[in-house]
């Protein structure tokens, strides 16, 4: 309980599943905190803006990664932010949960290969809630 959680969804990849990630983001808020709510907002810009912009998200993404307990993230829709925040996580042993939907996508080789993050596909959104509650209870 109150653990600390990035949660990880595509913004300039396509906000295709934003409504998804608001569903999920509220529902680990039920317990603990996500440092990374605005990712469920369905008015982010998907445009690229100056590099002074950019580099603050970058400073304020790459602080709120380094004081998470895990990364959370759902793949179903590309990101190449996404995978450098996975590739951050990695480098900084935050444990890391991916989620996409295989009835969608698939997963790139790149994530679903390497050992050290946990792969769930999943059917349902029903699914990820459930897994959601062992990942965050400790199950």
């Amino acid at each position: 309980m109150n653990k600390k959680i990035y949660f990880a969804g595509s913004i300039r990849g396509g906000r295709v599943d934003a409504a998804l990630y608001q569903r999920i983001i509220q529902y680990i808020k039920k317990t603990d905190v996500v440092l990374t709510e605005h990712i469920g907002k369905s008015n982010l810009s998907i445009k690229v803006r100056t590099r002074e912009f950019d580099t603050q998200i970058y400073e304020q993404d790459t602080e709120w990664l380094r004081s998470c307990d895990i990364l959370i993230a759902e793949c179903t829709c590309p990101s190449l932010g996404v995978g450098y925040e996975l590739g951050y996580a990695e480098a900084h042993n935050i444990p890391v949960y991916i989620f996409f939907n295989k009835n969608i996508a698939n997963i790139s080789a790149m994530l679903n290969g390497n050992s050290y993050f946990t792969v769930i596909p999943y059917e349902t959104e029903e699914c990820i809630y459930q897994w959601l509650d062992r990942i965050l209870g400790g199950e």
